[in-house]
């Protein structure tokens, strides 16, 4: 097999897509994470909330390939509103350590007009390189 679907147990099925991706060489390719729970609820409406839950997503696949926020490579945020994200920066990282802690990958972040998702504020996909 040339690769394996994770797939976090309990998660709410993902239809038309993988929320993970782990190659025979240890690369995990985490699809764009949304700040919904496990259950595809939106139990956060801000953007720091959203965001939060964003990246504790990611850490469950990663989690569920069998690596940690250490073997995190790479994170490409998606935001829709650059002013938000501006004004709560200092928010923002207190989150970030609190799921990641002093991890800091490559990181990319592009403004979007819009998600597909319309509850969602932000959407941040992940590479890591999981030891095998």
């Amino acid at each position: 097999m040339a690769h394996e679907i994770i797939h976090p147990e309990g998660w709410a099925p993902a239809k038309g897509y993988a929320n993970g991706v782990l190659t025979q060489d240890g690369q995990l390719f985490v699809g764009g994470q949304i700040g919904w729970t496990a259950a595809q609820v939106f139990e956060a409406k801000d953007f720091v909330g959203q965001m939060e839950q964003a990246l504790r997503n990611i850490l469950a696949v990663v989690e569920a390939a069998g690596g940690g926020a250490e073997h995190i490579t790479r994170l490409t945020w998606y935001v829709t509103d650059k002013r938000e994200y501006l004004a709560r920066q200092r928010e923002v990282g207190e989150a970030y350590r609190r799921v990641l802690g002093r991890h800091f990958p490559a990181m990319t972040m592009v403004v979007v007009a819009g998600l597909v998702e319309d509850e969602a504020l932000v959407e941040i996909e992940a590479t890591a390189v999981i030891p095998r």
